[in-house]
Formats: structure tokens, C-alpha cells, sequence
């Protein structure tokens, strides 16, 4: 299959392309590369990998990008609230109407596989997410990521999947998400500073997220025009308790503050029942990604180079 990864030189991207590669697909990477793009080298090898350098919101490029391509993971995004509370404009260019240009200029009978997130539920107390719940995202990340998502589920021939909380790994690393910040700070600074500690949070592993782009694109048939939560039952952790597993395995300052909020407001458990009935389960914990984040840390030495905003 002919396949094009919007944003594919970032943090998912970055370990889904080799993943595709070796299921023997023929993949074409569109990304300005904003973030650079260290994390595709080993592709070049691969006669079947190729990368246009360019941008969303330019038509003749994506027009270009686009020729010939079967399928569409669309990961290009500015992510996360601080990224996107930075430059309103930004992202809301970006993650809406980026998705909207890319929705229509590809053509009809190709899907879409889209990178959502679970902030588009927003402020829920003490219940648990599925994808029948009211959507009601807080910020501009979980505004523009809801806007995008819904006009693909309007346009058709489109998989959304809503992310858990990325952790672990990637050949584009990421400190700003939170447990390979927690990681990093316990290591580096040796000192934790952690508000909200009851809030509870859904994660997953970013080789996790690459999986899953395979797991719907060798089922587009059965997932076609329809949202999935995706991520596992087991992994609804709060902050507190990531905090002291790190602690288990790490000596550090540990302090609970009685201030400090989290703009997205996510206090809430996620219901994956429905990717699950399809057989898709995540492979790596919350433990050991942790275990590989303390080896990984040694050889990272500034964190600027690393993060996301």
C-alpha cells in the first residue's frame, strides 16, 4: 500500500514510519520538519521510503504529497496545550484547517487515519470516557483537535482514533509529556514537583500509538467512519501513583503541592471496550516504559533539543 504520513519526522511519526516500512508498505513522509528530522535517518536506506519537506497549509505541496497514495495517517499537528496557548493562530491553522485541506484534496476513496486525543473530552468528574460521550475540550489543543476530528467523521472514509497520553521512547524524543517528564526530572534534577496528584490520567506507549495505526489500516474495512479510544483499561494511573513507581526505582525529592492546575482538566478513566472487541491490546506498561526511560535519559543531555515547545 501506498501510504502518506502527514508529520511523520515528530514523536509518533518518528516510530511508526520504520514499523510501516517493515510491513513491506511504501511510505512517503510529509513534514516541514520543524523539530528537525534525526529521527527518519535510518529510513533513507529503504528504497521505499521517500520525504517531501513542506507544510499543511501549503495546497501545492500536499496536492503533490498526495499523488498516488492509498491511505493517510494524518499526525501533523501542534501539540499539546502550551504549544498551541503559545500561538492561538498557529494551531488553529494547523490542527483544523490543515485536516480540513488535507480531508480535501485527498481523493475520495482514500482514508484518512487520524491522530486524536483524548483532550477533547475535557472537565469530566468521576466517570468513565467512551466515545459516546459529550465532548467538551477546555483548551485550543482540544478545541482544534475536536473540530478536526468531527468534520472527518462528517466527511466519511475516516478512522479517529483518541489517543491516551503518550509516554516512552521515540526517535524524536519528547520531554514535555508527563511521564518521560517525571522520568527526567527524578534523573536530572533529582527533584519532583507534582500538583493535582489525584488526578487520574489514561497512557500509552508511543510503540503502543505506532501499533495501532497498523492495527487500522490492516482493518480499515471494519473501523472505517468511526472513533476509537485507544489505549488500555490497565493503564488509567494517576499522577501521584506514576510519581511514586518512579520513586520505587529512583531516588528523589518528591513533593505534592497543594497548587498548580492542568488546563485540559483530564481526572477521568477511559473505556477501551471498543478497539478491544476488535483485538487490539497495547504490549508495553506503564513499569516498563519507565525501566526504558531511566536507561534512555543518560543520553540525554539538553533538554531544549528534546522539547516540544
Amino acid at each position: 500500500m501506498n501510504i502518506l504520513v502527514t508529520g511523520g519526522a515528530g514523536y509518533i511519526g518518528s516510530t511508526l514510519v520504520p514499523l510501516l516500512l517493515q510491513a513491506c508498505h511504501n511510505v512517503r513522509v510529509y513534514d516541514n520538519l520543524t523539530f528537525g528530522g534525526k529521527g527518519l535517518l535510518p529510513c533513507f536506506r529503504n528504497r521505499n521510503f521517500e520525504l517531501i519537506i513542506g507544510d499543511v497549509l501549503d495546497e501545492a505541496g500536499l496536492k503533490k504529497a498526495l499523488e498516488g497514495i492509498d491511505l493517510v495517517i494524518h499526525l501533523a499537528a501542534i501539540v499539546g496545550y502550551p504549544a498551541c496557548k503559545k500561538d492561538e493562530l498557529r494551531a488553529e491553522q494547523v490542527n483544523h484547517l490543515g485536516t480540513l485541506a488535507v480531508e480535501q484534496l485527498r481523493p475520495a476513496d482514500v482514508p484518512i487515519v487520524y491522530a486524536s486525543t483524548g483532550s477533547n473530552y475535557g472537565a469530566l468528574m468521576g466517570d468513565t470516557c467512551t466515545e459516546e460521550t459529550p465532548l467538551n475540550p477546555l483548551t485550543v489543543y482540544g478545541k482544534t483537535k475536536t473540530a478536526a476530528e468531527q468534520h472527518l467523521i462528517n466527511a466519511g472514509n475516516a478512522v479517529c482514533c483518541r489517543f491516551a497520553t503518550a509516554f516512552g521512547v521515540s526517535n524524536r524524543m519528547r520531554l514535555d509529556l508527563l511521564i518521560n517528564d517525571f522520568v527526567y526530572q527524578a534523573v536530572v534534577n533529582r527533584n519532583l514537583i507534582v500538583y493535582e496528584k489525584t488526578f487520574k490520567r489514561t497512557f500509552i506507549h508511543v510503540f503502543d500509538m505506532a501499533r495501532a495505526f497498523l492495527f487500522a489500516i490492516n482493518n480499515i474495512d471494519k473501523r472505517r467512519d468511526n472513533v476509537y479510544n485507544v489505549g488500555s483499561d490497565t493503564m488509567n494511573w494517576s499522577k501521584e501513583e506514576v510519581a511514586k513507581k518512579i520513586r520505587e526505582k529512583v531516588e528523589f525529592y518528591l513533593h505534592f503541592a497543594e497548587v498548580g492546575t492542568d488546563e485540559d482538566k483530564r481526572n477521568y478513566e477511559v473505556s477501551y471496550d471498543k478497539i478491544s472487541a476488535l483485538g487490539y491490546k497495547t504490549g508495553i506498561t506503564i513499569e516498563q516504559g519507565i525501566d526504558e526511560l531511566l536507561q534512555a535519559v543518560k543520553v540525554i543531555h539538553i533538554k531544549n533539543e528534546y522539547s516540544n515547545v
